[in-house]
């Protein structure tokens, strides 16, 4: 395995986590925005209302957007070790 080789692999690895990682955060981040608007508006102020949605919010995308996420780490995994 070559240097160049070796780094094409970091690069293409930190492509694919910044790939996977982007639907549920984006999806956190608009919750958490609704949700904070929401409890600005209305004044009510508990912290559990935040993180539940939130938190639901992750575990939804991440749960529909498996499929995509393993086909894409297999592909990873399989160009990486044929090499």
């Amino acid at each position: 395995m070559s240097l160049d080789h070796s780094v094409e692999l970091v690069q293409d690895a930190l492509t694919l986590a910044f790939l996977i990682s982007a639907p549920p955060l984006l999806a956190v981040l608009v919750v958490g925005f609704a949700v904070s608007t929401l409890q600005a508006v209305t004044q009510i102020q508990d912290q559990t209302i935040s993180f539940v949605s939130r938190l639901a919010a992750g575990c939804i995308t991440l749960l529909y957007f498996l499929p995509w996420t393993i086909s894409r780490l297999v592909e990873y995994a399989t160009t990486a070790i044929s090499g």
